[in-house]
């Protein structure tokens, strides 16, 4: 069915706060960054985020985008990854890949895969594009549903098939909801079938058209039956030699963490990296710690306004994870015998769904302390989005006893694992 999509008209520079050059922190360096290069798209996903359909007004040129290359290069930037709207459908996408390449950075991307033909899959390669993700967010009738186009499931795997046969690296993501959730199983396994390298799950968040459907969001309870099910995907994963690389919001701790993120050095996610480790990049050159985040409220700065090592280095908004600790937690996060280490987790899926980070209800330790109490949590909205990129609604967090009958018991949603328990 045919998806609203918002007139993004130019919007005049704001200004942007910045510490005095002799305040500047160089204590951490990006390590890889997320680049919205457009938010023109061939699909219309009604989970989409940033509402990704028409281009920006003011998205950058390819002169503005080849010194943000230059600029990125400088930082210390080890890898960037290409998103959208839909990468490819920027007419210097070649161009930009060659150049990323050319100073030395990684380069991927990911798409929805729509138009990724052999052809272009081809001039990818040769361009120096390394590896690809796409976007598999069901069985076929659920994808299509979810991406808005009839057909959409089938150009998905013709574009892993694709990726594969031209020799670049293919991987999957998939956002798990309430409509989907019960598919993953069978999705994984037609995706091993695709021939994927590594799979990458993840959470759909309340932002953007996703706001807008509430039907389409997982219960914080849900999180006893996600997590576990993902335990047992892992298990089939490395037996068929395939990475499973949870996505920073499923989290964090509880029985399944080391096993779910064993390649992490410290076998758990730990706190939200945006601004530290990750940077965000929208196509108009704004400049986030993490390219999910809210724009409104996270936006650091522009790079028509300042170049990219000013605004990383004297941008408190950018870097506001840096000083964060437990004393800025709040609700059950505040009080959680991890909160020193996780520190309230997603800082995106606990903004988006609560309105300020610091307490994030889409945890499986938290989700199994609830449930020895008799109790769960969920989420009603209150109020819609207004309709613009990366929009939030108004939701309310509500606690309660389990109804009658639904309740199930701890040991099936935490069967003992190699992992660490989920309290001390």
């Amino acid at each position: 069915m045919p998806r609203s999509l918002p007139m993004l008209t130019s919007v005049p520079l704001r200004g942007f706060p910045l510490d005095p050059p002799d305040q500047r922190d160089t204590s951490w360096r990006p390590s890889y960054a997320v680049w919205e290069v457009t938010l023109r798209c061939d699909l219309a996903c009604i989970h989409c985020s940033s509402r990704a359909g028409r281009a920006r007004a003011d998205e950058l040129s390819t002169p503005e985008a080849l010194d943000l290359i230059a600029q990125m290069a400088g930082l210390g930037v080890d890898e960037v990854i290409l998103i959208g709207g839909e990468a490819h459908l920027r007419p210097d996408w070649l161009t930009l890949i060659r150049a990323i390449r050319g100073a030395g950075m990684r380069c991927l991307q990911v798409t929805g895969g729509r138009r990724f033909s052999a052809q272009r899959a081809l001039e990818a390669q040769d361009a120096g594009l390394q590896s690809v993700s796409v976007s598999v967010d069901g069985l076929r009738p659920t994808h299509d549903a979810l991406r808005g186009r009839h057909g959409s499931y089938d150009t998905a795997l013709e574009a892993i098939a694709h990726v594969r046969a031209a020799g670049m690296q293919v991987t999957a993501n998939t956002q798990i909801g309430r409509t989907n959730v019960h598919e993953i199983p069978a999705l994984f396994d037609r995706l091993l079938d695709a021939g994927i390298a590594a799979w990458q799950p993840q959470i759909t968040v309340p932002m953007g058209r996703a706001a807008d459907h509430p039907d389409l969001l997982l219960q914080p309870y849900q999180m006893l039956d996600v997590v576990p099910m993902l335990a047992r995907i892992k298990a089939t994963a490395e037996a068929r030699g395939v990475l499973l690389w949870p996505g920073n919001n499923v989290g964090y701790f509880g029985p399944h963490e080391a096993e779910l993120r064993d390649s992490l050095p410290a076998c758990h996610r730990g706190s939200c990296g945006a601004g530290r480790a990750v940077l965000g990049i929208e196509s108009n050159g704004d400049i986030k710690g993490c390219p999910s985040l809210p724009s409104a409220e996270y936006v650091g700065g522009n790079i028509r306004q300042n170049r990219l090592v000013e605004l990383w280095q004297r941008s408190r908004v950018l870097g506001f994870t840096r000083n964060r600790s437990s004393r800025d937690l709040w609700g059950h996060c505040q009080s959680c015998y991890y909160a020193e280490e996780c520190v309230g987790g997603c800082s995106w899926t606990a903004h988006s769904t609560l309105g300020r980070p610091g307490n994030n209800p889409y945890c499986h330790h938290r989700a199994l302390g609830l449930l020895r109490a008799g109790r769960r949590e969920r989420i009603e909205r209150r109020a819609a989005p207004r309709g613009t990129p990366f929009d939030l609604g108004e939701f309310e967090l509500i606690e309660e006893p389990w109804p009658p009958g639904e309740q199930p018991p701890p040991h099936a949603v935490a069967p003992t694992g190699r992992s660490q328990p989920s309290s001390a």
